[in-house]
């Protein structure tokens, strides 16, 4: 039986959300649970972003606090940069952004492609270090008191919250029968917040487990390290993520993450980054522990195309 047709969206903003969800068939062994990943770049941008973007733009508006002839200012690794850009071009608000040469070449440009004002903070050597973040952060909020602007202030807004929330409404449609586990990588802890709320909301008993890399492990061990997986593991407890909401931490090997993302690719036809390929290790890991019988899910956050001019798939 074939999908039905959509209608003609209004824009580009009405693309966002209700992606696909596909289950992994070869990088799975057997005897574990089923894993099942949404493909999240098929968002317009190619990123989960967007729907943070959207969010945090929109209740701004509806509140009064952002209106129009403002600057949109926010600090950025890149994707959220992109959603932010995108939005902006669309609803007609000038974007400034402070991001780094940490970042995939990529977004940044892609940034500019959709015409933000964008600052680059010199990182360690191209590695995403603890103080990176804290030095983007204070860039943008130089910029955002110097104008009529509205900083979005990813790390502190809850409105992304509401905006990813949307991703587990849609697994609570899409899968058929109960979620045992959702693992997810944290930035700024926003999609596995708003993922938890939307899940617990729909009655489900699934274990959230928060993923980050090895190297800066500060949820679970509190020790803060270098890495390059971009868009996670930003050095400190990120202030949205709320431990009433995740029942475990997992540090997973930065190595590990980029060698599921080749075999993604080769093996599943996932194009996806490196934080992608840490959330399918991470659910992978859970898959063994929990055994046949459940359901494992985890979400493939951006394009494999945003990354293309790294190493990530040399070799």
């Amino acid at each position: 039986m074939s999908e039905p047709v959509q209608s003609v969206r209004a824009s580009t903003l009405q693309a966002i959300g209700h992606t696909p969800l596909v289950r992994l068939r070869k990088v799975a062994p057997p005897g574990s649970a089923e894993v099942l990943v949404k493909l999240e770049y098929f968002n317009p941008t190619g990123s989960y972003k967007d729907r943070m973007a959207l969010a945090m733009i929109e209740e701004a508006e509806r509140r009064g606090d952002l209106r129009p002839g403002m600057t949109v200012v926010e600090y950025t690794g890149g994707s959220t940069g992109s959603s932010l850009a995108f939005v902006c071009a669309v609803k007609g608000y000038p974007f400034k952004v402070v991001s780094s040469d940490a970042f995939a070449k990529e977004k940044l440009q892609t940034m500019r492609a959709f015409g933000a004002d964008l600052t680059l903070v010199p990182s360690d050597g191209g590695r995403i270090t603890p103080d990176l973040i804290q030095r983007m952060m204070a860039q943008a909020k130089q910029i955002a008191e110097s104008g009529n602007s509205y900083a979005t202030n990813q790390f502190h807004n809850r409105d992304s919250l509401k905006g990813y929330a949307q991703i587990g409404y849609e697994l609570v449609r899409q899968v058929n029968g109960p979620i045992h586990a959702f693992c997810g990588g944290v930035g700024t802890a926003g999609m596995l917040m708003g993922v938890a709320h939307a899940l617990r909301a729909s009655n489900s008993a699934a274990r959230i487990i928060a993923l980050e890399p090895a190297a800066s492990a500060v949820i679970s061990t509190g020790v803060a390290g270098a890495h390059h997986v971009e868009g996670i593991g930003v050095g400190f407890v990120p202030p949205l993520l709320d431990r009433a909401y995740y029942d475990q931490a997992r540090g997973i090997e930065e190595s590990a993450a980029r060698a599921m993302a080749r075999r993604l690719a080769k093996e599943e036809g996932i194009l996806a980054g490196t934080s992608s390929g840490l959330n399918v290790v991470g659910a992978l890991q859970v898959a063994r522990e929990l055994g046949p019988g459940h359901t494992v899910v985890t979400v493939a956050v951006d394009s494999g195309l945003k990354y293309l001019a790294g190493d990530l798939y040399e070799g």
